[in-house]
């Protein structure tokens, strides 16, 4: 830089004696000189302020990455041109609620347009229906292996025929698009789907996901990625190979139409038994109880679809359901579900090293965080003498507090919550170096402790599958409890990875619930209440086909639920199991008294082909995708490897007419922070080109400026 004694003396720089006056004429070029000087070195300080902005937009361009930049609370992006709005009709009978989401997308512009729409159901829920409706013409959609369902799409789409398909990238996350939605019209979509009622502690639960928590996607970019069917904010990577499916762009409500992203609910509950309440955590309701039935919708006409939905109910004291049966046939087949509540029993109170393992990465920020640290904070305070603990915590780093568990005394513990109650949410959500430390650092010194672990996270990943792999391979004799944070929180990694980890799960949606809740999971930690399950039903020779096939052990307040196909209404199933200190216990229920029911058969196949996938995932095999497909075809249900399509049979744009492919957001979860929001690229140029702006007028000022000065 050689502008420094041009500005910092500019006299002597002409030759002029600093001591002797100027002339009226040498001033002028004085202060010409002092503002190209000031100038020059503004436009250094600009350049610097403008070049990070472009390499940030041009490293968010490269990637396909939909980044978030704010300029006085304003964003750039433009409002879709698709207005969604959804209806939740729910009926539940027994264990299993049966969903019809009605889901309308209408075109605002004046070109034809076809919506990509990423959406979560509930982690268990079996998709088993489609139905396109455009005007007065409804369309069937027909299951069919998934690379042939999306050629189809595709052609249809090509050739101006109006289509949709519904497709599934996770056990909770789907797909949906709409091909050649005319300007100004509507076309409905109408999906069915199932899934099972909750049941814990006395109390039923039934959760309608309506938005989702942004995935980290973990990993090394594919290069050579292919570019068909990208939507989504991240690219491939080489742990999450289909990243670029899975990740929806995410905005503000303000983002969107004030009429788009609304949904209604209702809810129709026949429980079989009297009930007592229906409440929710996460919205105001309206209910109208009678006897064992009741309606439900949340207060006001529609929902901002920014959380999950979660209702709840109980029945009359003492009239709490213990035992239960239910019998479908279905193609001649019979069907049955069965569940069953071990009593209550505790035995000794064990002595535990218990790992604290808490996410503290972006997704986290906001309620979130609030949340986890008071989880944390609870699970601290049920450490009893004696007792052993740690706490790690992790973002794009992993942390432990101590350098291996250290017993649950006074000063350990008040180092523990200064330590909690400084955490803050920042940086990425790498789960894996986490479990790794956790599962590897150092046991203990006092022997005869039992090992357990308390995961606290969103689960906002993207590489589930891998890390219920890590579980299994490294947990050993631990077992994982997890906590699920947030109103939208990914509650198939919660529940799968306590699954794998032999372990039990719980969700908060509000801080009010904190100690509820944990008090639930932390009574049910203390041991099991039944373990070495055994089912006997009445095989009359047949080999028999349950579901889950080798139950685990059972919680507290955790009951046993099997469904079998193959055997009739008749004869007695008897379930026996050991209870804490080592006594049998034997239960027996007439299958005579079985209660009707429909959907047991989906309920089997679903939980037949999750069986499957299970099997190859243990022996480090492909799962077998012909076998799926057959189970998934033979019973209508959605797979991995199948997907519903409709295509209406006229073609409707004319071939003249362009498509245009519009990628609807999901709304940024209640309570999130801002940086959660993941807006599409258009946005991300704009305080670049504000800046050069700004330059430019900077420039002009100083020339005007110095046009008055300067005599002629």
């Amino acid at each position: 830089m050689m502008l420094l004694p041009l500005f910092a003396n500019p006299a002597a720089r002409a030759g002029f004696s600093t001591s002797r006056r100027l002339t009226p004429k040498l001033d002028a070029r004085k202060r010409l000189r002092i503002a190209e000087g000031v100038s020059l070195w503004l436009a250094v300080l600009m350049m610097l302020f403008v070049h990070p902005l472009y390499a940030e937009a041009n490293e968010g361009g490269e990637e396909g990455a939909g980044q978030l930049y704010l300029m006085n609370g304003q964003s750039a992006w433009q409002q879709p041109a698709l207005i969604l709005d959804s209806d939740f009709k729910v009926q539940v009978s027994g264990l299993l609620a049966q969903t019809r989401l009605i889901r309308r997308f209408k075109n605002t512009s004046d070109q034809w347009q076809e919506g990509v729409f990423v959406f979560p159901l509930p982690d268990k829920a079996t998709v088993y229906g489609l139905v396109m409706t455009v005007g007065e013409r409804r369309v069937v959609g027909r299951l069919e292996p998934k690379a042939q369902a999306r050629k189809t799409y595709e052609n249809a789409k090509a050739e101006g025929h109006q289509a949709a398909t519904v497709e599934q990238q996770r056990p909770n996350l789907f797909t949906s698009r709409i091909a050649n939605i005319p300007p100004g019209e509507t076309v409905q979509i109408d999906i069915r789907y199932q899934q099972p009622v909750s049941y814990r502690h006395g109390e039923f639960e039934l959760r309608l996901p309506t938005t989702l928590t942004p995935r980290y996607m973990p990993g090394e970019t594919i290069a050579d990625a292919p570019k068909h069917w990208q939507s989504g904010w991240a690219m491939p990577t080489d742990q999450v190979p289909d990243a670029h499916e899975i990740s929806p762009f995410t905005v503000r409500a303000d983002d969107v139409s004030p009429q788009s992203h609304r949904a209604t609910i209702a809810l129709d509950i026949e429980s079989g038994f009297p009930l007592a309440e229906v409440t929710s955590p996460s919205h105001s309701l309206h209910s109208n109880i009678d006897g064992t039935r009741a309606t439900v919708t949340p207060e006001g006409d529609r929902v901002l679809m920014n959380k999950d939905v979660v209702v709840r109910w109980r029945a009359l004291a003492g009239r709490e359901p213990a035992a239960a049966v239910f019998h479908q046939q279905w193609q001649g087949q019979d069907f049955l579900m069965a569940m069953v509540l071990p009593p209550e029993s505790t035995g000794p109170v064990l002595r535990r090293e218990l790992q604290f393992v808490i996410d503290t990465s972006g997704s986290m920020a906001g309620e979130s965080m609030v949340q986890a640290r008071e989880a944390l904070l609870r699970g601290l305070d049920t450490l009893r003498p004696g007792d052993y603990f740690n706490v790690i915590q992790f973002n794009s780093q992993t942390q432990a507090l101590f350098a291996r568990p250290v017993p649950a005394e006074r000063h350990y513990l008040a180092r523990a919550r200064h330590y909690v109650h400084n955490l803050q949410a920042d940086g990425g959500t790498e789960m894996a170096g986490a479990l790794a430390l956790a599962m590897s650092m150092d046991k203990a010194p006092e022997e005869a402790l039992v090992q357990q672990m308390v995961f606290i996270t969103d689960g906002a990943v993207g590489n589930e599958a891998a890390l219920f792999e890590v579980i299994r391979r490294g947990l050993h004799d631990r077992r994982l409890f997890t906590v699920g944070i947030g109103s939208a929180p990914n509650m198939h990694f919660l529940r799968e990875a306590a699954r794998w980890g032999r372990g039990e799960y719980t969700a908060i949606h509000n801080s009010g619930e904190v100690n509820q809740a944990l008090k639930k999971l932390f009574s049910a930690m203390e041991a099991p209440v039944l373990t070495d399950i055994e089912v006997r039903w009445p095989s009359q020779g047949a080999a028999l086909n349950a579901v889950p096939s080798k139950p685990g052990d059972l919680f507290r307040g955790q009951p046993l639920v099997q469904t079998i196909s193959g055997v009739p209404a008749a004869g007695e199933l008897e379930v026996s199991g050991t209870l804490p200190g080592g006594r049998r216990w034997n239960t027996r229920l007439d299958l005579s008294h079985a209660a009707p029911a429909t959907g047991l058969n989906r309920h089997w196949a679903r939980g037949r082909i999750d069986e499957l996938m299970d099997a190859a995932n243990l022996k480090g095999e492909s799962p077998n995708e012909s076998s799926i497909i057959k189970l998934s075809m033979a019973h209508r249900v959605m797979s991995p490897f199948t997907s519903f399509v409709a295509v209406e049979e006229q073609p409707v744009r004319p071939a003249s007419e362009n498509l245009e492919s519009e990628q609807l957001p999901t709304l940024l979860p209640a309570g999130s922070g801002a940086g959660m929001l993941r807006y599409p690229q258009t946005a991300t140029f704009w305080p670049l080109l504000s800046a050069l702006g700004l330059l430019g007028l900077m420039f002009a000022l100083a020339t005007l400026l110095l046009s008055r000065r300067v005599p002629a």
